[in-house]
């Protein structure tokens, strides 16, 4: 089941500090690290143990009116439903490292190793066998296989993933699945009792509890588009993809991530962090739907609004995104957004910079209707627009381009570097006129003869007039080059 990452080169940078530790790779090494197994394990223990008197003060009274001295009639109901999700990826070595002379003069010294990595999943729909997870969990794994908490080990079909939300689908065919309920999107509240299940460690199911910390953080470095549920339910290595419950034994998230400024093998400080149920709910029906994730886009450029742009626009505080400039064709300029334009908020959510307003886009569903507060000479106003999805086959951005699947650079590599420009070739097809013209998977379109551009909206924008010669200026490996579309 080989699942490709043609970002891989970009998002290198980031993946270090996103997503490190969150797959526990080599279980054995990590068990004999200088921080293993037993410590952790000794923490778990000590949440676990906690002296009865504690656990009574802190837990509520009661639920919907029921009795709730402890957590465990919950958890039958809830542990069937997550899994050990096991990614294994083959690997040639070669003696003579990456030398590309010596790999091919002498291949037959090249031996294949596999690489395991370890995470969680749950299962969201037993009819289908459906299983959401980390896509950091099974990226680039050859093969994944799932690991019910009733013993049985079952290979995964992976049906599709999304970097940018880090969320991924596979399905099991198994019978006797168990399904776990989710809860509503936006009931919960800073204080409430949160659950976390998963695999650390790979020593086994494992429960941890707290409360939510925070809702709706977006300002977590290195990661793509950001809304999570900050938890101080303790999150380790192996915890990603694993479930973050209610005490009515609903998900409200999946786990993804933990922050400590020493790295993941330090352990838990109290800083977790999971992708609300909406969220991930929204993008499993795409997934499960068309195996891929559509954005919808308003069509603007913008930049922060500072104390100078401030004063020159008359306004009385420095806040919000200026327009610079709005695309033909465009979300926002059917809805009316001008230049000039100051957007304050996005359906009431404060947006402070270009991109916390691309990161508000990246979250919602396609064509839903967006409220724009903006101030327009200084005045306020509400517009309205339904972000709309830009097509990705190269041939209805131009002919020349046709066999090519285009996308936007992801959103961690954005939030790294915030001047990144350009577009990424997802796909070629062989043969075709986009092939034939040498474009190929992977290259990173950054320029072009038609107009300069930022993003795939931009890019599309550019050939709008089709231009009679076109070149574009690829990075491709370490090596930056034209093409010559004909």
């Amino acid at each position: 089941m080989p699942m490709k990452n043609s970002t891989r080169t970009l998002l290198a940078l980031t993946a270090a500090a996103a997503f490190g530790g969150f797959a526990a790779t080599a279980i054995r090494e990590a068990l004999q690290a200088p921080v293993g197994a037993a410590e952790p394990v000794a923490a778990a223990a000590q949440v676990a143990t906690a002296p009865p008197a504690l656990a009574m003060q802190a837990l509520p009274a009661a639920v919907d009116g029921q009795p709730m001295p402890t957590l465990a009639p919950m958890l039958k109901r809830v542990t069937p439903s997550v899994v050990s999700v096991h990614a294994a990826q083959r690997r040639q070595v070669s003696p003579f490292g990456n030398d590309p002379f010596f790999r091919r003069m002498f291949p037959e010294l090249s031996q294949e190793r596999i690489a395991r990595s370890l995470g969680s999943g749950v299962i969201v729909d037993a009819t289908n066998g459906y299983v959401l997870t980390n896509h950091h969990v099974i990226e680039n794994a050859d093969e994944v296989s799932v690991t019910l908490s009733d013993g049985r080990t079952l290979a995964a079909e992976f049906i599709g993933s999304d970097p940018d939300t880090d969320v991924a689908l596979m399905r099991i065919p198994a019978e006797r699945l168990q399904a776990i309920p989710l809860a509503r999107g936006g009931e919960l509240e800073v204080g409430d009792f949160v659950v976390a299940v998963g695999n650390p460690f790979g020593v086994g199911q494992t429960v941890t509890w707290g409360i939510v910390s925070a809702v709706g953080r977006s300002n977590l470095p290195g990661v793509g588009f950001q809304n999570f549920i900050q938890t101080d339910a303790s999150i380790n290595p192996g915890n990603s993809g694993g479930a973050l419950v209610n005490l009515r034994g609903e998900l409200v998230g999946i786990n993804t991530a933990s922050f400590n400024p020493r790295g993941s093998a330090a352990g838990n400080i109290g800083l977790g962090f999971a992708i609300p149920v909406e969220l991930a709910r929204n993008i499993m029906q795409q997934l499960a739907s068309t195996g891929t994730v559509q954005r919808g886009t308003l069509g603007i450029e913008t930049q922060s609004v500072d104390e100078r742009l401030a004063r020159g626009l008359g306004l009385d505080e420095a806040r919000g995104v200026v327009v610079t400039r709005v695309y033909g064709d465009s979300a926002a300029g059917a809805a009316g957004v001008r230049t000039g334009d100051v957007i304050t908020a996005a359906n009431g959510q404060r947006i402070d910079s270009p991109v916390a307003l691309r990161n508000f886009q990246g979250l919602q569903p396609i064509d839903s209707p967006v409220t724009l507060d903006v101030l327009r000479d200084g005045r306020p106003l509400k517009l309205t627009a339904r972000l709309r999805a830009l097509p990705r086959d190269g041939a209805s951005y131009d002919e020349r381009l046709a066999g090519a699947t285009l996308a936007d650079l992801p959103e961690a590599v954005r939030r790294q570097n915030p001047d990144a420009r350009g577009v990424l070739v997802e796909r070629v097809e062989r043969g075709s006129r986009a092939w034939n013209n040498g474009l190929r998977e992977g290259d990173y379109i950054f320029a072009a003869n038609s107009g300069e551009f930022r993003d795939l909206v931009g890019f599309r924008d550019s050939l709008a007039d089709r231009p009679e010669r076109l070149v574009l200026r690829i990075s491709r490996g370490r090596r930056v080059g034209d093409l010559i579309m004909q």
